[in-house]
């Protein structure tokens, strides 16, 4: 029988598998999946004694980096539960404006790490989000509209096989099992160990205006960020998060806020790029209008986080749309009128039209992202919100081209998160990597 790391490993029924099995959720809704053992690994040794337990006892694998899959995607019963956060290492080359990760660093904190160096990454929105799990997803974050989702920065990954080889593959090298990274999320049969990463020049400027509108003009807000669609300077994050309120903000009433970055060579620039929000038709009836204030990156983790909060449980689920507003507001009145209290919100994102993307795993984008995010602090109200999320979604997925794997619910609503094509090309790599299916894959698929 394979040992496992001394000192570093909890099997189900041991003192500190229970709060280990709770640790690996950053939130509180941690489902009732139990792993048969949980590894903590901090280097390629311990990984691949933990796979080799698996081979040899006959468990299948997850691996978890920062937790943050809403559906704890990485908890299912029977298996290894693979915890490679501590593999947090980060070698950045400003001068070749590269960098090496490992899975457990905090992409916030890479982001601190470079912006001292003048460079810049399109990182993950929220802190506490690792980059093992953001990466392989996508990775929507910030200024991604410039530089793509983050998986199209990856030039390069070290990666433990399912037979415990050690392996290097990027565009030459082992392509597809690098194709299969760069968008396959929870379903990808590998064990990452290292990022090799493109970076960019950190832009001169951040600012942001914000305009917050009462519910009660959400058709018009809604319908005009549907129109300015192709307008959108690539530079701005045009956002709308709709809430029963903005505590960060004194506003104790239900608003649609429009508070976008914008990243630019200069303050002028970043106006410029902004004062499309003046155009809404209904601007002047504004509840706050700011058309343009310097911020930075600080700044947008403190506001995104307001919005996550770990004593709470969550519930999300998502979709990608080109569909037009008049189609998309029938089911966005609803989810308004059936919204739960802050900290929950809806998140209106318009991403595309999208430019050609790399040839990845990740195919499915569209021009606008919806997303749900279900939230509450009482686990007696789990009824009561738990599926607020999921049953929006369903009832406007005749809208949807598919969602992503960020905010996927796939374990209570499979859907469509590659092409047809991706999805081919994934499962004859998978049979070529892991042939045993020792690694468990998406908890559902189309």
């Amino acid at each position: 029988m394979s040992a496992l790391p001394a000192g570093r490993h909890y099997f189900r029924g041991e003192d500190g598998y229970e709060p280990a099995r709770r640790d690996s959720v950053w939130h509180q809704g941690v489902p009732d999946r139990y792993p048969e053992v949980i590894v903590q690994a901090v280097d390629a040794d311990d990984i691949k004694a933990a796979l080799a337990y698996a081979r040899s006892n006959g468990h299948k694998v997850n691996i978890k980096s920062g937790g943050h899959s809403f559906a704890a995607s990485h908890l299912r019963d029977g298996a290894v539960l693979l915890d490679v956060s501590r593999l947090d290492h980060a070698s950045i080359d400003a001068d070749n404006m590269t960098a090496v990760v490992g899975p457990g660093k905090g992409g916030s904190l890479l982001m601190a790490d470079l912006e001292a160096q003048n460079l810049f990454f399109p990182g993950g929105h929220c802190k506490g989000v690792c980059l093992g799990g953001y990466l392989l997803q996508g990775g929507y974050g910030w200024n991604s509209r410039i530089y793509g989702p983050a998986c199209e920065s990856v030039t390069a990954l070290d990666v433990i096989t399912a037979d415990g080889e050690e392996v290097h593959c990027d565009a030459e090298n082992h392509p597809e099992l690098y194709w299969a990274a760069r968008g396959a999320g929870p379903g990808f049969f590998g064990v990452v160990t290292s990022f090799y990463l493109k970076l960019y020049p950190r832009p001169a400027v951040c600012g942001t205006s914000a305009y917050l509108y009462p519910f009660e003009l959400a058709d018009e807000v809604f319908s005009w960020a549907r129109s300015v669609s192709a307008e959108v300077d690539p530079r701005v994050e045009l956002q709308a998060v709709a809430s029963r309120g903005e505590p960060a903000m004194g506003i104790d009433q239900p608003v649609i806020s429009f508070a976008s970055p914008a990243f630019a060579d200069s303050e002028e620039e970043a106006q410029q790029a902004l004062a499309l929000f003046a155009t809404c038709p209904v601007a002047d009836q504004a509840l706050v209008k700011i058309p343009y204030m310097p911020t930075d990156l600080p700044s947008w983790y403190d506001i995104a986080m307001s919005h996550y909060l770990a004593d709470h449980h969550y519930a999300v689920d998502n979709m990608w749309t080109s569909a037009p507003a008049e189609d998309l507001l029938p089911g966005i009145r609803t989810i308004l009128e059936t919204l739960p209290p802050h900290p929950s919100h809806f998140l209106w994102l318009n991403w595309g039209p999208c430019p050609p993307r790399q040839d990845m795993a990740y195919s499915i984008e569209a021009d606008i992202y919806l997303a749900l995010y279900g939230s509450w602090k009482d686990p007696a109200d789990n009824a009561k919100y738990g599926d607020w999320a999921r049953s929006n979604m369903a009832a406007m997925s005749h809208l949807a081209t598919g969602i992503q794997l960020a905010d996927e619910n796939l374990g209570q609503r499979p859907a469509r998160f590659a092409t047809d094509e991706a999805m081919a090309r994934l499962d004859k790599a998978r049979a070529a990597y892991d042939p045993d299916g020792l690694f468990n894959s998406w908890m559902g698929r189309i």
